[in-house]
């Protein structure tokens, strides 16, 4: 229902727009195979390790999405290009452990999809209908995904542990001929015409040569060529003039060794940290990751209990990690975190979140203020205490969400806007949330 529903629609949506290729089939691609990973799961009892186990799987439905992010479009359909691409991070949620369950992981994906969507809206308001459904078809997929996430499975991907047979026993590779996923067959290399191309005479015979006489290991005739520089090179601006000066360079001889590629180094974090100063009754934890962490509960989260209400936390550096902190505190900070998730219970003055990226926030009781600075990617979950008291500071950041129940029991979820229209009224700027998000 929910391919017929919503899937379908949105190809075809894409379809009626010329400008996005053939995208619209490998969406319907990556959705038929997502349709067979949900199978495997009714018949198979749960793995210990998911990941592995549906590799095959996984691997094919990459093959479409790396497509998808690599096509060459016109410039005209960046933005759509842009927008399909935060979606199909949805499409994750078959592998997602809570917390977030699968239904609100999904749901994370609306605010980068608007921010792109509402670009285009803007854009063919009134001048290209096809347009503005593309962006309607796009939102209710995501919508519809969500709403199937939370009534079948909540907890993450459903597996039939009760009847099911183990994954040892499957073929998955059956499963995925059941998708019908083709995979792209790689032409084998052409035999180079080099007798032909050299017959031809000028570039074709130069080509042709060389192609000749490159040997098994990769030297060719251009092997220890001399390299020309920037002060050499008569159409730059750093030419300094006058002949430039020949060096007698020698043929290098072929070896069976490759030449090193140079890999940027990754800068070192630090030790991981996760201690109490009395000194500014403050809680430090810093390059904490759930792979390098051997302190985590059975819960698989970092556990922090605050004794006393003066305590603050700062959190720095982390990546990767759920840290629950119990107990009332004065405040709590994240600074240039990455994937990070913080639960805690009431804060006495504020949250502050600084130069992270796709952090996630709950409070469980009272928080007056969250602040959030040079931060692209955050979800704010709010507790009932503290819908009608919590204020946010935001500046130099995007992707920002809200989250709460409603009083009908449903979640709700809306971006903190972004765009605002500036005048001059008087004398002084006034200053009002753009239409966008109304």
């Amino acid at each position: 229902t929910h391919i017929e529903e919503t899937v379908k629609p949105f190809v075809n949506a894409c379809n009626d727009l010329p400008g996005l290729k053939n995208i619209g089939s490998l969406i319907l691609e990556t959705w038929m195979t997502i349709r067979s990973i949900i199978h495997l799961g009714t018949k198979c009892k749960k793995p210990k390790d998911v990941a592995t186990a549906l590799k095959p799987l996984l691997t094919a439905v990459q093959t479409p999405v790396q497509s998808i992010s690599k096509m060459r479009l016109d410039r005209d359909y960046d933005w759509h290009q842009k927008a399909i691409m935060e979606m199909l991070v949805s499409i994750s949620w078959v592998v997602c452990v809570p917390p977030p369950n699968p239904s609100m992981f999904v749901k994370e994906t609306i605010g980068s999809t608007d921010f792109w969507s509402n670009k285009i809206r803007k854009l063919y308001k009134g001048k290209d209908e096809k347009q503005i459904l593309f962006c309607d078809a796009l939102k209710k997929l995501i919508q519809d995904l969500a709403k199937y996430c939370q009534e079948f499975h909540l907890s993450g991907l459903f597996w039939n542990n009760a009847r099911g047979v183990d994954m040892e026993s499957v073929d998955v590779n059956e499963f995925l001929a059941g998708a019908e996923v083709k995979e792209e067959k790689k032409e084998a290399p052409k035999p180079a015409a080099a007798p032909a191309a050299a017959a031809g005479g000028g570039a074709a015979a130069l080509f042709g040569e060389l192609a000749a006489k490159r040997t098994n290991d990769g030297t060719s005739a251009a092997t220890g060529l001399r390299k020309v520089t920037k002060d050499q090179q008569t159409w730059r601006k750093e030419f300094k003039g006058g002949e430039p000066t020949t060096t007698p360079t020698t043929t290098a001889k072929p070896t069976t060794t490759t030449a090193a590629v140079a890999v940027p180094a990754k800068k070192k974090k630090g030790p991981p940290k996760c201690e109490y100063q009395n000194q500014g009754s403050k809680w430090n934890i810093e390059n904490q990751t759930k792979d390098d962490n051997t302190g985590l509960g059975s819960s698989g989260m970092l556990e922090i209990t605050i004794t006393d209400a003066k305590q603050q936390v700062y959190i720095y550096k982390c990546e990767n990690i759920t840290i629950n902190v119990t107990g009332k505190l004065k405040s709590i900070i994240l600074d240039s975190c990455s994937k990070t998730n913080i639960l805690f219970d009431s804060a006495i003055s504020a949250c502050e979140i600084v130069n992270c990226k796709r952090v996630q926030v709950q409070t469980r009781g009272l928080c007056p203020s969250v602040s959030i600075d040079k931060t692209d990617g955050c979800l704010v979950y709010l507790s009932k205490e503290s819908l009608s008291s919590t204020s946010f500071v935001t500046s130099k950041s995007t992707e920002m969400n809200v989250n709460w129940e409603g009083e009908d029991g449903e979640t709700k979820e809306a971006p903190i806007p972004e765009q605002f229209v500036h005048k001059l009224v008087n004398g002084s700027i006034t200053s009002d949330v753009s239409d966008l998000y109304h």
